[in-house]
């Protein structure tokens, strides 16, 4: 069927309410309006399946969760490992309690127990408590930091990362078989109580996390010494992540903790911001202006979900704040739990440390500076978490840290998604390391710079509309695909990447050799003097992302290269469109 019989097929159809019907009436005269709800159904991206909410196959609604749930409990019946239950969470989002229940709903109705929180809780805590109860799966329902009109709903596996091939295309094939609304399961949720298939979690699951998270503190003497001191700001956008952030923090002595109010509460309505994402300057607004009021050291953001951690740090010399990119805040972070786990208990030889093709090359270099192991993946913090499972399951290599851009890391394995609670705690710690040494944070990132080099990391998008901007963003792959560049910007090409392809070729050598990295639509280039540039489709709205990194002389130098590299790549993307 085409979208407009699909269209048709919702409105006579007994089985969508009259709520839906009346929402999709509305748009009966809007051809474009029908074609982009029904052109297809949402799909599994980079973190998920993530839309617009509202009625249509390719929108969030109760239906669409259906489906999806269906299709999971299909694929986990078929693999016969419906007695380990699923994990349920969800976010402050519109909807969410609702697509929650849902999910839980169905998954009892086909006999898989569905253990579900009582309330909000954090991405990473999904993650933990998955595995705490031996799963087979988890589902969170959640946008990240998305507009307020999203709603998304993401799947893990037992090993508490997101799904990865052959999980998500063999549930996406069980999603897809069903052809008939009416062979999708759903029960009432007091039957399914008393039936034991769904049960509510919540305080025990926090008591049990936060243990893990301060079982990773490295200098608890510093924290005890003058963590009192410190004066923290923190907002928690409206989301998730206010209880555990605070909790944890105070009972590691953190004594002054200063709390944005007007964001403190959760509200899917984001209303203090256009948009909850932690990179974004205005979701700073608020807490700076209280960073100033109290002369604060250090101001924390975390998305709806709390699996990103945004940072702004004080320079005592000017007592200006810094803003902490994801690269900053990764490689700071990095250094000083890699630094510090040697000083006080000496490293594993066979000590790992991961991030994604689309961060900073400093990782590396500080990776190897430490004589551990460096690994790359593609973007998604599911490929980090695949790689912990891969080291625990051969025994060969020990994990140190894990970041990507994206403001996301994990510190310890307790979950397999990055954790902006356990971040938020060990950059508290660091702070707090660092004033021993008569040092701020910033301090401290002026010393990376100094022993590791001013590497500047930056991304740009171009989002385009819907059907027409995905075929252009087509065009931009394929023609770079088909005649790659040898030189970009300032900057010859040394080595190009087509992870697509499977191939990677020295443009200086003439030799082939393959990425040694999952199929994904990604181009990368790796530049002279260490610079480097990714080119990556969004994999769930029509954008496409451009990220790039270059090495200067100081941070002026770096500066500049970098705000010069960003004109000529957008220069030369919009040349093709």
């Amino acid at each position: 069927m085409d979208d407009r019989e699909i269209y048709e097929f919702w409105l006579l159809n007994p089985y969508f309410d009259e709520k839906t019907k009346k929402e999709l009436h509305a748009i009966a005269d809007d051809e474009h309006e029908i074609k982009e709800r029904f052109y297809k159904e949402l799909e599994f991206g980079t973190a998920g399946i993530r839309g617009i909410i509202g009625a249509g196959t390719n929108r969030m609604n109760i239906y669409t969760v259906r489906k999806i749930t269906q299709g999971i409990s299909n694929y986990i019946l078929d693999i016969n490992e419906q007695k380990k239950g699923v994990a349920i969470a969800y976010d402050s989002r519109r909807m969410s309690p609702e697509f929650a229940d849902e999910a839980a709903l169905c998954l009892a109705a086909n006999g898989i127990k569905a253990y579900i929180f009582e309330s909000l809780r954090p991405t990473p805590e999904l993650s933990f408590v998955l595995r705490k109860l031996g799963c087979v799966a988890g589902i969170n329902i959640t946008a990240s930091h998305n507009l307020p009109e999203y709603n998304g709903y993401k799947v893990y596996w037992e090993d508490g990362a997101q799904i990865t091939s052959p999980h998500d295309t063999r549930i996406m094939d069980q999603v897809q078989k069903i052809m008939d609304y009416n062979d999708i399961k759903t029960m009432d949720r007091e039957k399914a109580k008393h039936e034991g298939m769904y049960q509510v979690i919540g305080e025990e699951m926090d008591d049990a996390y936060i243990e893990e998270l301060k079982k990773q503190v490295l200098h608890i003497d510093c924290i005890r010494e003058i963590g009192k001191e410190l004066k923290i700001v923190y907002t928690p956008l409206h989301g998730s992540g206010n209880i555990l952030v605070r909790r944890v923090l105070k009972e590691l002595g953190f004594e002054n903790v200063y709390i944005v109010k007007e964001q403190e509460l959760p509200d899917g309505e984001f209303p203090t911001v256009s948009c909850p994402n932690p990179e974004a300057e205005e979701t700073f607004t608020l807490g700076l202006r209280l960073a100033k009021e109290v002369n604060a050291d250090i101001v924390l953001g975390t998305d709806p979900d709390a699996d990103r951690l945004g940072i702004r740090v004080k320079d005592s010399s000017t007592g200006e704040y810094h803003t902490m990119t994801g690269n900053m805040s990764g490689c700071l972070l990095a250094d000083y739990e890699i630094g510090q786990r040697k000083d006080r208990m000496g490293l594993p030889e066979d000590g790992v440390m991961i991030s994604t093709i689309v961060s900073t090359n400093m990782a590396g270099v500080i990776a190897r500076s430490y004589g551990v192991k460096f690994i790359e993946v593609l973007t998604g913090f599911k490929y980090i978490g695949q790689e912990i499972w891969n080291c625990e399951a051969t025994g060969s290599g020990t994990y140190l840290f894990g970041f990507e851009e994206s403001y996301g890391c994990l510190i310890g394995t307790h979950a397999r998604d990055k954790d902006a609670i356990v971040a938020a705690m060990a950059i508290c710690e660091a702070a707090v390391y660092y004033k021993t040494k008569n040092m701020t944070l910033w301090d401290a990132m002026l010393a990376l710079y100094k022993k590791y080099g001013y590497y500047k990391d930056n991304s740009q998008s171009i989002m385009l509309k819907d059907i027409e901007g995905l075929a252009k963003i087509q065009k931009i792959m394929n023609t770079l695909r088909k005649d790659p560049p040898k030189q970009i910007g300032s900057y010859w090409v040394k080595v190009v990447r087509d992870y697509k392809e499977d191939k990677k070729v020295n443009l200086v050598t003439g030799e082939t050799e393959t990425t040694g990295l999952p199929s994904s639509n990604v181009l990368y280039y790796d530049l002279e003097d260490d610079a480097w540039l990714c080119i990556r489709p969004s994999g769930t709205e029509a954008k496409i992302k451009f990220y790039y990194g270059i090495k200067g002389t100081s941070l002026v130098d770096a500066d500049e290269k970098s705000e010069k590299m960003g004109r000529e790549v957008l220069d030369m993307i919009q040349k093709i469109m």
